[in-house]
């Protein structure tokens, strides 16, 4: 959102998320949506959003230094929220910006298409180990100073957290939408019902592949369940 706005500026982003900034029609897909879906939200992102398709001037790579003046900015690859999230820590100002790792008490949105558990959980402990004094976030309060250390726990926990509360669920076999009406990742039904049944739907979606690769959770004609642990 506001992208439009700076449209006389050079465009700079991961090459691994470039992609859907180019085009709608991607980043609808990329945001997982269904055919229904993309209905619902391609005239909303155009109209409220401003999107605008940009075509990248540089790609910005973790691990490279960007000087400017007096200022150092470390650019780290940050994966998890999307395959090419990047994070930017100012040396000298001791600032972290963290983007989409926005410490709320809501935790990390991993619900995208390319979206990982994993790799979100690495991304926010090598967020956790940079030495700054603040953090700057793209959403909700925005600035935090100490204790970070406290807040960066805080955040990750909220996945094991949610991935508790789904097997608590699976103690009996259940449908994918039977799950979804559990609200475990909000809570409780909220409006705009579309946007929170899609993000409720998406990252119940991630818990059940991740369990499913660790060999956790098991579908059954159609029914998730979480596997006895005699199980082989």
């Amino acid at each position: 959102m506001h992208l439009d706005l700076f449209e006389d500026l050079p465009f700079w982003i991961s090459p691994l998320d470039a992609p859907p900034l180019a085009d709608l029609s991607t980043f609808l897909t990329w945001y997982g949506f269904s055919e229904e879906e993309k209905l619902f939200w391609s005239p909303i992102l155009r109209d409220q959003f401003h999107f605008r398709p940009r075509q990248p001037k540089r790609h910005l790579i973790g691990g490279e230094t960007i000087n400017l003046g007096p200022l150092s900015v470390d650019v780290i690859a940050t994966p998890g929220h999307t395959p090419g999230h990047i994070a930017f820590f100012f040396r000298e100002a001791s600032l972290l910006f963290a983007g989409d790792y926005d410490l709320t008490r809501f935790g990390p949105w991993y619900g995208d298409l390319f979206s990982s558990i994993d790799q979100t959980r690495a991304s926010i402990d090598l967020l956790q180990k940079i030495p700054a004094g603040i953090v700057l976030t793209g959403h909700e309060t925005g600035i935090f100073s100490q204790p970070l250390n406290e807040l960066w726990e805080r955040y990750g926990e909220v996945i094991s957290e949610r991935e508790e509360k789904l097997l608590n669920v699976l103690e009996k076999p259940e449908t994918l939408e039977a799950i979804v009406e559990s609200w475990i990742i909000y809570g409780k039904p909220r409006e705009p019902k579309e946007f929170f049944a899609f993000g409720e739907r998406a990252h119940i979606k991630k818990h059940l592949e991740n369990l499913q690769k660790r060999g956790i959770v098991v579908k059954e004609n159609g029914l998730y369940r979480k596997k006895p642990l005699h199980q082989p």
